[in-house]
Formats: C-alpha cells, sequence, structure tokens
C-alpha cells in the first residue's frame, strides 16, 4: 500500500503543477512556450482549475489516514 500512496503523490503533485500551468497560459500570465495554443485561451484556464482540484482532492486522498486502518484512530 505504500507504493500506491507514493505513486497517488506523485500524480497528484503533477496534476497541480500541469493544472497551474494551464491556468497561467489560459489567462496569459504564463507566456512559455511562446507559439503555445493555450496562451489566452480561458478555457484552458478553467480546464486547468479542475485539474489542480483533482490533483489536490487526489493527495487528500492519499494521506488523510496516514496509513492507519479506521479502527486504529480510536483515542
Amino acid at each position: 500500500m505504500l507504493f500506491l500512496r507514493i505513486l497517488a503523490c506523485i500524480i497528484g503533485l503533477l496534476a497541480v503543477a500541469l493544472g497551474v500551468l494551464w491556468v497561467g497560459q489560459g489567462t496569459g500570465l504564463v507566456l512559455w512556450p511562446a507559439n503555445s495554443f493555450m496562451i489566452d485561451d480561458r478555457g484552458w484556464a478553467v480546464r486547468g482549475a479542475v485539474m489542480v482540484c483533482v490533483g489536490a482532492i487526489l493527495l487528500w486522498l492519499a494521506w488523510r489516514n496516514n496509513g492507519r486502518s479506521s479502527s486504529d484512530n480510536r483515542l
């Protein structure tokens, strides 16, 4: 299960980073690469925001129990 948790975290971090790039390009804040078709296209900004949310949810799901089962969470 540790392997899956690490994999989910890596995928989640990549999704957040990619989403931030898409938001930046879609809003015209990031002009890299200069010939990108995504620059100043608000549709990509929306898609990027959705990607950031998906990545954040994946990160939250991967780390919400810190490897403990629900029976171990007793006080």
